[in-house]
């Protein structure tokens, strides 16, 4: 018997629902949680089109007492573990799938209409984020990384900072001139993209970027990449970050991505070993990637400057780059107060802390002695 339908028939064939057209088969063994059934039974509607329409937010600091759960829901599945809570409901016409890890939540929602997915959505997380107001001596910083669970993220944390005038006195006197300038700075001051600090490590580098986040954070949010080699080599996750809205660039206000210890992405040989890295760096900061976006990269590296990409470090592109070393034999003695430990070469501000605190003398530090604090 001839087909009635398909090619040479004349009639148009009859369209592939989505859900028969992409089976999905899951498969559980032991090494699953009662969260990850959860999160599967989530994605059943959504997958057979009963609810077709999706909404989600991401909180990253929800009030005290709140469930999330929308008026009217029904619950069908909870589950609780150490680090996690996952909790599916049901209300007319809509699945809410509530994942819970710390103070922190995932909210997705599920619907007949995307109208209806919008206004569950917005009854479960609207007012729900706790926002405290910042302590005088902290700052607001922001952290992006790669969740395998949720891709690219981002948290915030209450970073303490000490001013610069309790600071200046860490760094040499050409270090703490051009940080004059810097820790000044305000929107119309900028004139390059890209904030450059070098020198060996436990100078004073981390420190300094946390205080420049104090002195900044009413015009500037200040966000970690925690995998800046990732960052470079990942395009979506470098396009979420660059283009994806999100707090740090809400009304206008600039944002500055630090990628700490970035050595192999600008070194004179980095267009070689990291292929598209560093082509993609120099795009975001005066390319077309950065146009249009408030977004400043910050660069902290061990490299001397002899031996960074001069596409780099071109007159232009630099908003600051600024050599961080350790402070010269006077300056140490001045800081610490007693010349004894102190060679005729000076130290770095990680070597006179532990001399400070009797550990040691100053004697080449390892990196990680400054457990990140003077980087």
């Amino acid at each position: 018997m001839p087909p009635t339908t398909g090619p040479g028939t004349g009639r148009a064939a009859e369209p592939t629902a989505p859900h028969r057209a992409l089976p999905i088969h899951l498969r559980l063994d032991d090494s699953d949680s009662p969260s990850d059934v959860v999160d599967a039974l989530f994605l059943g509607r959504f997958t057979s089109g009963e609810h077709p329409f999706a909404r989600g937010a991401s909180l990253d600091t929800v009030k005290s007492g709140l469930t999330l759960l929308p008026p009217g829901a029904t619950v069908l599945r909870q589950a609780r573990d150490k680090d996690r809570s996952a909790t599916l409901a049901e209300g007319d016409g809509w699945t809410i799938l509530i994942s819970r890890w710390n103070r922190g939540a995932d909210v997705t929602v599920a619907a007949v209409t995307d109208d209806v997915a919008e206004q569950v959505l917005k009854s479960s997380v609207e007012d729900a984020e706790d926002e405290p107001e910042p302590e005088p001596e902290s700052v607001t910083m922001g952290f992006w990384y790669v969740s395998p669970r949720r891709g690219p993220h981002r948290t915030t944390r209450q970073i303490s900072a000490a001013t610069w005038e309790e600071l200046r006195g860490n760094y040499t006197a050409p270090v703490a001139e051009a940080m004059d300038g810097l820790m000044k700075l305000s929107v119309d001051d900028i004139t390059g993209r890209l904030l450059l600090l070098h020198g060996p490590p436990g100078t004073g580098k981390t420190s300094a970027l946390r205080t420049l986040a104090r002195s900044w954070r009413d015009w500037c949010q200040v966000d970690c990449v925690l995998d800046p080699e990732r960052l470079f080599n990942d395009v979506g996750y470098l396009m979420d970050i660059a283009i994806g809205e999100d707090d740090g660039t809400a009304g206008g206000r600039w944002r500055l991505l630090l990628l700490e210890d970035c050595d192999e992405l600008i070194r004179g040989q980095a267009k070689h070993q990291t292929g598209q890295a560093l082509s993609r760096l120099l795009n975001l900061t005066d390319g077309l990637l950065g146009q249009g976006r408030n977004v400043l990269v910050g660069i902290t590296t061990n490299e001397d400057l002899e031996r960074l990409h001069p596409a780099v470090v071109r007159p232009g592109r630099c908003l600051a780059r600024i050599e961080v070393g350790p402070l010269n034999r006077d300056e140490a003695v001045n800081w610490l107060g007693t010349p004894e430990g102190i060679g005729r070469d000076g130290a770095t501000l990680a070597e006179l802390y532990a001399l400070r605190r009797g550990t040691t003398s100053a004697l080449p530090v390892p990196a990680q002695a400054a457990d990140g604090l003077y980087l």
